[in-house]
């Protein structure tokens, strides 16, 4: 089995030729990489059987109805989609190994290749962490994390794992940390027949968060959070808290192409300056039913970010091996008041904004096991001052508001 694994990895690599910005160094890293997985698991296969090598991807495409601003996927991203197909927005290729040294100790390493800050899909690790289980119910990791902001949020670049193309946009698109270095604990405690499990995390992030042609550091900013969720046969309810602070301004100079007055630098601080994310989340799955529910609060200390509130509500109903879902999303973000009274200011702090609500509508079919045909229409109906979750808008900071978003993909695991 673990050799078919390495051979199915090795074919699998192949869909890297299928998508845009690849150079061949790239490609080359991939393969290489994709290469030690698969003999290291054939050589487990032989000796302990104890390695475990396994994949996901999206081979998408999508479009929008404007030209004003480009669509993305989430912040993490510096361009998007326009009026023309693009397959670079969702496209991606994953490849993860669980190497169990015995009953309690496993190690996990994780590669991802995505549609990056940079324009790029150079693999980038995403996981790399020692897991200790010293009890069935309690669960220690050390090493780099994913995040888990929000319900859902660990398992968003794996696109066979969401009814819909990609995960709610409205609700996701202020998640750009993609992992951590830190540690984590959780615990499970039953409860007659249902579950209540609780997790601690905390770490320093990592990555780069493009603004407009500058790179906003957020590298060894420090992140902390946990949540506590509550699991029945159909249902699984969890409230979260997390937090981080920057330990880095945002690059106005860079951005602008001049140094901006000290005085408004000052104003606009991210530097030491935390950002505090509540969230409560549901989802109900039974029979042919499949519902989510999620709320959260972001509150920014910093000048530079407006609060936001955001949530979606989706649900899809499975007939044989077709799934129609529809939902509704909705971000609202608090308008700060510009107390120096500069047009500078005033300009920085409204492209912060956002204020729109999104009709969803698609279907998922699977079409055969680990694989997943989906089709969406994204209706995005907005204020022409929500600016924040696209790319390139206009100079006056302004658009219609208005976009209808076509998506297709092709989700697959192996």
């Amino acid at each position: 089995m673990a050799a078919s694994a390495g051979v199915t990895c090795l074919m699998r690599a192949q869909f890297i030729f299928l998508l845009p910005g690849y150079r061949l160094a790239e490609v080359g890293r991939w393969l290489l990489f994709v290469l030690m997985l698969g003999l290291a698991s054939l050589a487990g296969a032989v000796e302990t059987e104890a390695l475990v090598v396994h994949g996901f991807g999206t081979l998408g495409a999508v479009r929008t109805t404007s030209d004003q601003v480009e669509f993305v996927r989430d912040l993490s991203q510096a361009s998007g989609a326009g009026r023309q197909w693009r397959s670079d927005v969702d496209s991606l290729l994953g490849l993860q190994a669980n190497w169990r040294l015995n009953d309690d100790l496993e190690w996990v390493i994780q590669g991802v290749s995505h549609h990056r800050y940079d324009g790029a899909f150079r693999p980038e690790l995403s996981w790399a962490f020692v897991k200790y289980e010293p009890r069935p119910n309690l669960q220690m990791r050390a090493g780099r994390l994913g995040t888990e902001f929000f319900m859902l949020a660990d398992s968003r670049q794996v696109g066979y794992s969401f009814l819909t193309v990609r995960p709610v946009g409205d609700f996701f698109w202020y998640l750009p940390f993609s992992s951590i270095h830190g540690g984590d604990v959780a615990m499970t405690v039953p409860l007659g027949e249902d579950l209540l499990r609780g997790k601690l995390f905390y770490g320093q992030a990592q990555g780069r968060l493009p603004l407009g042609s500058a790179l906003w550091e957020i590298d060894g900013s420090p992140m902390g959070g946990g949540y506590l969720e509550y699991q029945t046969a159909f249902w699984q309810l969890r409230a979260s808290y997390a937090n981080i602070r920057f330990n880095h301004d945002l690059p106005f100079a860079a951005m602008l192409g001049s140094p901006l007055p000290a005085a408004v630098e000052q104003h606009l601080a991210m530097s030491g300056k935390r950002s505090d994310y509540y969230s409560l989340g549901a989802v109900y799955d039974r029979g042919p039913w499949q519902v989510q529910v999620m709320l959260n609060l972001i509150d920014q200390q910093s000048q530079a970010f407006q609060s936001s509130m955001g949530g979606y509500v989706l649900a899809g109903y499975r007939i044989d091996s077709v799934t129609p879902f529809a939902g509704l999303s909705r971000v609202y973000s608090k308008r700060r008041t510009d107390t120096m009274n500069s047009l500078l200011v005033g300009r920085l702090m409204a492209d912060t904004h956002a204020d729109q609500t999104t009709f969803i509508l698609g279907m998922r079919w699977d079409v055969a096991r680990h694989l997943a045909l989906k089709a969406q229409l994204d209706a995005i109906r907005g204020d022409e001052d929500s600016i924040l979750p696209y790319r390139n808008d206009p100079a006056t900071g302004r658009w219609s508001g208005r976009m209808n978003v076509f998506s297709v993909s092709m989700d697959f695991l192996f």
